[in-house]
């Protein structure tokens, strides 16, 4: 009985001690998230992504410092980041491709994307009528070109402007009301942070561009688009993305009447696109789980060639021919443009954590 009555308390000691671990967390050997200040999204790359001919990614990884390498199984590169809190993604050409890479990267333990700006910058084809080779938009609309109706070009009928139809419908659309159709697709237009635009471009706007002998020589080609024959500039203007490579003056009126419709009358198409309507469904099932801030997604497009051809040449040869000067001064006018926003957001971060801008910058 004394031993009993010595041992009962040593017991109570253990028992205590055994629900103290029992309701602790386990130890975790896994390390905190790294915080994410800006993600650059580019869509393709040349060859390597150093050390050989530039393609979007390059010039972020080696002129915007991006140094430190993380190996990106599910993405198609390797994902690359600075020491201060950049990151970097190449998606791969296409909306596939760039849904893909952009949820895999959201989902992506390593990386807390919470508070991060999302900068979307990559080359596109430009509207003369509002663009010159190597001037950059900044968006505000994202608005899908694939989910369509498409009917074979040799069979369009005679008073209809073009061969695409919303899906669902009977006729090209007239009015915005002549696109809801029953069709229950969420994924066709992105309405984009308007202040966060408006405050990329001012502060962009007077931005020294990439030009060139070959692209303005190009440009001489388009001499009833005063647009076209300019300098690169920085505007803003809203974007069309689809994975068909499409090209000539009847689809580039579509593209103007598509993006019109659905992103309604402010809206106004100046560049064509392969991957932003899949970046953006992406981000926008991630901001579900408030892995993402839509409130933080910025799209830059430059324009590396024309949505049509001269007034002298075929659609098929504008189409195939290749990018005056291999559309350099376009790639390198995103990351120019691009970096200004990224440099802006990082050595302004105690403000800019907390309060997304959305005024002209001092």
């Amino acid at each position: 009985m004394r031993y009993l009555r010595s041992i009962l308390p040593v017991m109570g000691l253990l028992f205590v001690l055994q629900a103290c671990e029992k309701a602790a967390p386990p130890a975790s050997d896994s390390p905190s998230p790294i915080p994410v200040k800006v993600v650059v999204v580019t869509m393709f790359e040349r060859g390597e992504v150093e050390g050989d001919d530039a393609g979007e990614f390059q010039l972020w990884v080696e002129e915007g410092g991006l140094s430190n390498s993380f190996d990106f199984p599910l993405g198609e590169y390797p994902l690359r980041m600075n020491d201060d809190g950049v990151l970097g993604i190449c998606v791969g050409g296409g909306i596939a491709n760039a849904t893909a890479s952009i949820m895999a990267l959201g989902m992506d333990a390593r990386f807390d994307l919470s508070k991060a700006y999302w900068l979307i910058a990559g080359i596109a084809g430009g509207d003369p009528a509002d663009m010159s080779l190597g001037s950059a938009a900044w968006a505000k609309h994202v608005v899908d070109g694939d989910l369509v109706y498409e009917i074979d070009a040799r069979e369009i009928p005679a008073d209809w402007p073009y061969g695409m139809i919303p899906l669902g419908g009977k006729k090209p659309a007239d009015t915005p009301e002549d696109i809801y159709t029953g069709w229950t697709l969420n994924t066709i237009h992105f309405a984009l942070n308007d202040a966060l635009a408006d405050w990329a471009f001012e502060l962009t706007r007077d931005v020294t561009l990439v030009d060139g002998p070959e692209v303005a020589e190009f440009r001489k080609q388009f001499p009833d688009y005063p647009n076209a024959q300019r300098a690169p500039f920085v505007t803003l203007g809203d974007t069309l993305s689809a994975s068909t490579y499409w090209h000539g003056v009847h689809l580039n009126q579509w593209a103007n009447d598509w993006v019109s419709l659905y992103g309604g009358e402010n809206a106004s198409f100046l560049t064509s696109n392969m991957e932003d309507s899949g970046t953006l469904t992406a981000l926008k099932r991630l901001s579900r789980e408030q892995r993402v801030d839509m409130a933080r997604v910025m799209v830059l497009r430059t324009a590396s060639n024309f949505t049509m051809a001269p007034s002298d040449k075929s659609s098929a040869w504008s189409t195939t021919a290749p990018y005056p000067d291999q559309g350099m001064p376009a790639i390198r006018n995103a990351f120019i443009v691009g970096q200004h926003v990224v440099n802006a957001l990082t050595s302004n971060w105690e403000k800019f954590e907390a309060e997304t801008p959305a005024s002209t910058p001092d």
